[in-house]
C-alpha cells in the first residue's frame, strides 16, 4: 500500500468499488500500525507529537512475546509510526523479530535519520515512506528544524545506495500534508518528489479536529485555525488542484501522484471547505476497525489513529482478546464511518478489499 494510505494500484478499480469486507469476530488482522517511540525529532506546525517530551518506547520483549499472537491473527504488515520510530535505542531487535515470522515492514519517518540507519533500513523494511512538505525552504519552515530537507534528502540517497549494493528492492515514496503553508505548492511538492528520486507521492489533509498527535482533548479553534485553511486560502487551492491536474497530467496517468484529481478534490478542497461549514464532508468508505489495529508505546490499542481506545496488551495480553471483547464488538457493530462525527472528519482512511494482503503501507484509500 502507498504512502498516504491509499489502494495498492495493483488492485483493480472492480475491487476497489466492491463491498468492504467487515468480518466480526476478527479472525484475520492483515495489517498491524505500532507506534515504537512516543516522541519525534521534529517541530512540525501541524503536530503536537514533539512536545512529548523525551517520549516512552515500546518494549522491544513485549513485541517478542506478542509476535507468536500476531503470527495466529495473520498479520502480513507492521507499519513502524509513532513518533518517530527511528529513535528507538531497539528498534532493529523487534524489526529482526517481525522479519523472523514472516512479517513484512513499512517505514513512515521524517526522515532525519535515514542516513545513520540506511543500512539497517535496508536489511529489514521493503518500503519506506517520508514526509515532504514542499521545496527546501517551504519543508523546512514547516518541519521547523535547521537543515531538515539536506537530512531527507541525504538519507534517501543513502537507502537507495544501500539498497543498490544489497541488490535489495525498497520502496522509497512521499506523503505531503496539506495545510495553510503549503497548499499554493502541491506542483513543487511533485517536482520536489521527483528530484528526490521517489517513487510516488500522496496528500492527505492536516488532521486539525481530533485529539490524536499529542493533543489531548483537541486544538482549540485558535490554534486549528493556523493550519485549516480559511475562507480567503480556499480558492487558492482550487486554482492549484487545477494547475496540477493540468500540469502534471501524466503523473496522474502513471500512479506517480497516487490519488486521482477528484480524489485530491475531495481529500483536499472539500475537507477544508466542510471545516468551515460551506458544504459537506466526503462520505468515507473505509474498513480500518475490522482490518487493522494500532498499538502506541505504552500498549494501549485503538482501532484506528482516531477512535478510542479498545484496551492495553499490558493488561490483556492477547490482541485478538481486545479485538473480540464484547466492547470492541459492540462498538464496531455501532459504527457506521459515513455518520460517525471522527469518521466524517478523517484525513486518513483504509479501504482494503477482501483477501487482499497489504502490499504497502497505505493508510487510506485511493
Amino acid at each position: 500500500m502507498s504512502t498516504d494510505g491509499s489502494s495498492d494500484l495493483s488492485i483493480s478499480r472492480t475491487a476497489r468499488d466492491a463491498p468492504l469486507p467487515r468480518p466480526d469476530p476478527i479472525e484475520q488482522l492483515p495489517l498491524l500500525i505500532l507506534f515504537p517511540h512516543s516522541h519525534c525529532n521534529c517541530r512540525c506546525l501541524m503536530c503536537d507529537i514533539w512536545r512529548n517530551g523525551p517520549g516512552e518506547a515500546l518494549s522491544t520483549d513485549a513485541v517478542a512475546r506478542w509476535i507468536p499472537q500476531w503470527r495466529r491473527l495473520g498479520v502480513k504488515r507492521v507499519v513502524l509510526s509513532g513518533g518517530e520510530a527511528l529513535m528507538h535505542s531497539r528498534l532493529w531487535e523487534m524489526c529482526a523479530a517481525l522479519k523472523d515470522a514472516g512479517i513484512d515492514l513499512s517505514l513512515l519517518s521524517s526522515g532525519l535519520l535515514l542516513r545513520r540507519h540506511a543500512d539497517d533500513i535496508v536489511t529489514y523494511c521493503d518500503e519506506v515512506i517520508v514526509s515532504l512538505d514542499g521545496p527546501p525552504e517551504l519543508h523546512d519552515l514547516i518541519r521547523n528544524v535547521p537543515r531538515a530537507f539536506r537530512r531527507l534528502s541525504d538519507g534517501i540517497a543513502a537507502v537507495m545506495t544501500a539498497a543498490q549494493a544489497r541488490g535489495a528492492r525498497v520502496a522509497l515514496s512521499g506523503r505531503c500534508t496539506v495545510q495553510r503553508q503549503n497548499c499554493s505548492s502541491l506542483r513543487e511538492v511533485v517536482r520536489t518528489a521527483r528530484v528526490l528520486g521517489l517513487e510516488r507521492i500522496s496528500f492527505l489533509a492536516a488532521d486539525v479536529s481530533s485529539d490524536a498527535f499529542n493533543r489531548p482533548g483537541g486544538w482549540d479553534t485558535q490554534r486549528a485555525a493556523q493550519i485549516a485553511l480559511s475562507r480567503e486560502d480556499l480558492p487558492q487551492l482550487q486554482l492549484e488542484l487545477s494547475a496540477l491536474e493540468r500540469d502534471h497530467f501524466a503523473d496522474f496517468t502513471s500512479g506517480f501522484i497516487v490519488e486521482s484529481p477528484r480524489k485530491l478534490y475531495d481529500r483536499l478542497y472539500r475537507y477544508y471547505a466542510a471545516l468551515l461549514g460551506e458544504g459537506e464532508f466526503t462520505l468515507n468508505r473505509c474498513n480500518a476497525p475490522w482490518v487493522s489495529a494500532v498499538i502506541e508505546t505504552d500498549g494501549t490499542v485503538r482501532p484506528c489513529f482516531f477512535q478510542p481506545p479498545l484496551g492495553n496488551l499490558h493488561q490483556a495480553q492477547d490482541l485478538q482478546a481486545i479485538l473480540n471483547g464484547p466492547e470492541a464488538r459492540a462498538w464496531r457493530a455501532g459504527l457506521d464511518v459515513q455518520r460517525d462525527a471522527t469518521c466524517r472528519r478523517c484525513v486518513c482512511t483504509l479501504s482494503m478489499p477482501r483477501d487482499a494482503a497489504p502490499q504497502r503501507a497505505d493508510i487510506a484509500d485511493a
